[in-house]
């Protein structure tokens, strides 16, 4: 029997494990890749230059979807390495198989909840940047305390950020956030400048970086006239 007290401290999740259907490549890529490309959870510091096997710029990604930015991401920039997070097997597959396809040798997956990796796999001071693109919305008012960009979360991803550096000229890590629902843009860009260990780059929301390229789904929203909100805060 479930204790009610248990219940009561159990952390919300930004996700839902949805039953998504998985094709037979998707699942042979995950099969046969993952030993290579996948890193397992374990509660325990990771050393971020060994699982790469180079010293180089370290950029987190949570929650990929499908995988088709991220491939498009650490192929144009071959000089950094992408930690990516996804908890739905369908994306991990479909990545797998861009890895695959594309010889794609910077990125790792982490099949796993985000907030458990941090805690206890991310070192302090150890990311060059975080991207955050399309989160869940959970855009039912009811849901919104699922919303992963929520305060707590953010004083526990800051730590994670090299700190600017200004008598080596080294900028702070960033947090990217990407978003195409107006309100929680609203809500990242209040939790973001509530930080007092960030600074946002732009006034407000900011252009869209040249690396995060448009998807698909993205093209026919601003083709229809809908949003798209990008916030970059840095570490100071």
């Amino acid at each position: 029997m479930t204790n009610t007290t248990d219940l009561k401290n159990r952390a919300i999740r930004s996700f839902v494990l949805r039953q998504g259907r998985v094709s037979p490549g998707q699942k042979r890529a995950v099969d046969t890749l993952m030993p290579r490309f996948g890193i397992p959870y374990a509660a325990q510091p990771l050393d971020l230059a060994q699982t790469f096997g180079r010293a180089a710029p370290k950029i987190l990604e949570i929650g990929f979807g499908m995988g088709d930015s991220t491939a498009t991401i650490a192929l144009a920039h071959p000089e950094n390495d992408y930690l990516t997070l996804e908890v739905h097997t369908p994306g991990v597959g479909n990545l797998l198989k861009l890895i695959d396809t594309q010889q794609i040798n910077n990125i790792r997956i982490m099949q796993h909840d985000a907030v458990e990796v941090l805690r206890d796999m991310i070192g302090d001071a150890t990311l060059d940047g975080v991207h955050i693109f399309f989160p869940d919305p959970w855009h039912k008012a009811r849901h919104n305390k699922r919303r992963l960009i929520q305060g707590p979360f953010i004083a526990q991803l800051v730590q994670k950020l090299k700190p600017a550096c200004p008598e080596l000229g080294r900028r702070g890590g960033y947090i990217h956030v990407a978003t195409d629902w107006q309100d929680y843009a609203a809500q990242v860009l209040r939790v973001l400048s509530e930080e007092p260990l960030l600074r946002n780059t732009a006034t407000d929301y900011a252009p869209r970086p040249d690396y995060r390229p448009l998807t698909k789904f993205e093209k026919r929203g601003i083709n229809l006239g809908h949003g798209v909100w990008d916030l970059v805060f840095e570490r100071i």
